[in-house]
């Protein structure tokens, strides 16, 4: 997996737990029905770990982590 990585969802596996968003806050937060907004972008190295828990960690089996494409 690249360096750079990003959380996707599978908006039709999720059914609105919330369980990502205690995993992760740093870049999850809930809508006002209890969906995942996950914030655009690289994650951050320091979160990374928390990422992968919630990825793992999902009821649904909704994220994923996708490799970034490297700029030139």
């Amino acid at each position: 997996m690249s360096d750079r990585v990003a959380l996707g969802i599978d908006r039709i596996k999720c059914d609105g737990h919330g369980v990502c968003a205690d995993l992760v806050p740093e870049i999850i937060e809930l809508d006002d029905w209890g969906y995942p907004i996950i914030r655009a972008g690289a994650i951050p190295p320091s979160v990374l770990p928390h990422a992968r828990r919630a990825v793992s960690g999902c009821p649904t089996l909704a994220l994923r982590l996708q490799a970034l494409n490297a700029r030139r």
